[in-house]
């Protein structure tokens, strides 16, 4: 397995690492969304994050703890959207290269948004196995230091400060939620919830066309996803061995949703809240609309994990 279980100590250590270079972000709430579901709920906006994401922080973390030796090799990893515009920009921020491998058929907004915070990028066949390969031939060239998007201690302990701060500005919430793609964002939570408040329930959300961590979740076992297909494009990730154990230990359950509801949700968040987020992010508020009676007369904390849409793409504008 990749590493230990982090313990709240190391999240807590992230967090004063982390903390000068992060925004700390709102908590938003809105009043006609509690009216329309019947429950209260608070928003934890990583879409106002740096870079658009919660991925700001666990990068953060990754690049800022390292040596000064290791630091002067730079920093690499796969990706194709904000884990590598978020491990991009924290490299700048410390003054090292950072080296990218996309997938060739990345959106042009991350391309351009990775380039921009002055990664030198590889580009690779859009398969798992070319990321792969083509990012183990950089390292050997480089000697950077491989960054691994989700299943890694430093990622989860930075993705977990986003629900520590929640906590320490609502620490009555009853239940917290996240949504769940490789699961870095929501193993962070889960130790950061479960450690807070031992009672909180720890719920995640995941869309029924990319169910890997449902299914992996009831039987206890890796199942990775095979062709996924959901509009949620930031949860398209299987779980890794280290977020899996995690989530068997802390998490209390994950529900799936339908594609329409995700839409109804973001749509929801868009014309209530006034605030961007990409599918991903609505897919928690889709959980509630669609099973009300786990979340009614309860007070629940939602991560919206990003903002980083393509607007001329919105699921909801008529064509």
């Amino acid at each position: 397995m990749s590493g230990p279980i982090p313990v709240f100590s190391q999240v807590q250590e992230a967090h004063r690492r982390i903390s000068k270079y992060i925004h700390r972000t709102p908590v938003l709430s809105s009043s006609s969304i509690d009216s329309i579901l019947g429950c209260e709920l608070l928003f934890k906006c990583e879409n106002f994050q740096k870079v658009g994401a919660f991925k700001f922080r666990g990068a953060c973390n990754a690049v800022f703890s390292l040596s000064d030796e290791e630091a002067m090799k730079g920093v690499g990893t796969h990706s194709s959207g904000n884990h590598a515009a978020a491990l991009a920009l924290a490299a700048r921020m410390r003054g090292i290269k950072s080296y990218i491998v996309m997938p060739d058929n990345s959106p042009d907004i991350k391309k351009k948004a990775v380039a921009g915070y002055g990664a030198e990028i590889t580009y690779c066949e859009p398969t798992l196995e070319a990321r792969e390969s083509t990012m183990e031939k950089v390292i050997e060239q480089t000697g950077a230091n491989f960054i691994h998007p989700y299943n890694f201690d430093r990622i989860i302990c930075g993705q977990a400060t986003a629900a520590k701060e929640l906590l320490e500005d609502y620490p009555d919430l009853q239940i917290v939620m996240a949504p769940v793609g490789g699961g870095g964002l929501l193993s962070g939570t889960a130790i950061s919830s479960k450690s807070i408040n031992p009672n909180i329930k720890v719920i995640a959300a995941e869309p029924s066309g990319a169910d890997d961590a449902y299914r992996s979740f009831k039987s206890g076992q890796l199942i990775p996803s095979t062709n996924p297909k959901t509009i949620a494009d930031g949860l398209l990730t299987s779980l890794g061995d280290l977020t899996l154990e995690i989530i068997l230990k802390h998490v209390d359950d994950i529900l799936r949703v339908e594609e329409e509801t995700i839409v109804k949700a973001m749509r929801m968040i868009y014309e209530r809240m006034k605030i961007i987020v990409e599918p991903s992010s609505a897919v928690p508020l889709a959980a509630i609309m669609e099973n009300p009676h786990l979340f009614q007369h309860k007070k629940t904390g939602i991560i919206l994990s990003g903002g980083n849409v393509d607007l001329d793409k919105l699921p909801f504008t008529a064509h």
